[in-house]
């Protein structure tokens, strides 16, 4: 086979993980041109291969496509001895290993970092857990009960007794790509060195930090963040208005838009009146100008509003449908789809673009094989 080109182009990655966060770095790793080994259970495979509908014109799970192009499977038993010899073989061979199982389990299978790193000191190993390996390490790292334990879908709905969780699995994608930040740099660090090292992030931790500007207010100010809906509780107006037709989003970042903004609604006085003429003002007076902008609005379409808005630079634009929103990514030369040899279905293009090292998409998530 050919080396795939990429800036990974030659490594090799013994990819333990299931679900998603764990498979959507190791895609990560595989369209940047690393060889990627993912290793399922005979008979069942990744869990996702069976979260359905949707599926394809293959009737493969559409969540599984998802994040698994780019790899092999091998239907291994971890828990059989000849299994077992079978998935250390593969780890011999490889520069990086990930793993996502319950703290514990991969020490039990002859598999965990310890025992491996003294046979290959340059082994990169990473482990994904849901609540890290002390107090939590018998927890199930599910991304809904992390969104909920972790404060995520405290501030996220439309008031306090709705809370709501991400339209997508969102900690386990930002965990997934903590865990693809620790590997790269690990390589670099063995780039340098020669060592290997383990490397460990949980969803838990991942949240947290993904929460950003809302944990540091409760961490430096002790403010609790409540939810706001679409609201922002630093920033007047940064939220989603109606419009004659549909849902317009309008992102307000400072004076100067606020000022282009209401010349756009003719209402020029606005940026002069003294409870909106700065952001802590408009803060303040949110509820007032709120029903201002809401009445200007409501006047004309959303595409009407989004064309005037960015030609004075003002953030804003139409609540799209995934639909609509991949033909907005087309009409910007964003090429958001991309064909995948062999699969039923385009896949959705990596957003990395790389000048002299392209990623590429050279193969399928493996068809499902019961064995």
């Amino acid at each position: 086979m050919t080396p795939a080109p990429g800036p990974l182009a030659g490594l090799v990655v013994a990819d333990f993980s299931r679900v998603l966060a764990g498979p959507y770095a190791t895609m990560m790793l595989g369209d940047m041109g690393a060889d990627v080994i993912k290793i399922e259970r005979p008979g069942t495979g990744d869990d996702t291969r069976s979260w359905g509908p949707p599926y394809d014109s293959a009737g493969t799970a559409t969540y599984f496509n998802s994040v698994n192009r780019n790899k092999t499977s091998r239907f291994i038993d971890l828990q059989s001895e000849s299994g077992g010899a079978e998935a250390r073989e593969i780890v011999a061979g490889a520069d990086i290993l990930i793993e996502n199982f319950r703290a514990g389990t991969m020490d039990r299978l002859g598999l965990g970092y310890t025992e491996l790193s003294q046979t290959d000191p340059g082994l990169i190993y990473c482990s994904i857990t849901g609540f890290g390996t002390g107090g939590g390490a018998a927890l199930p790292g599910y991304d809904l009960v992390v969104q909920a334990v972790g404060g995520l879908m405290s501030v996220t709905g439309p008031d306090a007794s709705t809370p709501t969780k991400v339209g997508v699995a969102m900690v386990d994608i930002v965990t997934g790509l903590h865990a693809l930040s620790g590997i790269l740099a690990a390589l670099h660090h063995r780039s340098n060195t020669g060592a290997g090292q383990q490397v460990q992030t949980s969803l838990m931790a991942s949240v947290l930090s993904a929460l950003s500007t809302q944990s540091s207010a409760y961490l430096g100010a002790g403010v609790v963040p409540v939810p706001m809906g679409n609201k922002h509780p630093s920033l007047v107006p940064y939220e989603v208005f109606e419009t004659a037709d549909r849902p317009l989003a309008l992102a307000v970042g400072n004076d100067r838009q606020f000022q282009a903004l209401a010349e756009v609604l003719n209402e020029p006085r606005l940026a002069a009146d003294e409870r909106f003429s700065s952001n802590s003002a408009r803060v303040e007076h949110r509820d007032e100008l709120v029903d201002i902008l809401t009445s200007a609005l409501q006047t004309r379409t959303a595409d009407e509003w989004y064309r005037q808005l960015m030609a004075r630079h003002v953030p804003a634009g139409p609540v799209n449908s995934l639909e609509e929103a991949f033909a907005f990514a087309e009409s910007l030369g964003l090429q958001p789809r991309v064909e995948v040899p062999g699969a039923a279905s385009d896949g959705v293009r990596n957003p990395l673009d790389f000048s002299a090292t392209p990623v590429s998409y050279r193969m399928p998530p493996t068809p499902w094989t019961r064995l």
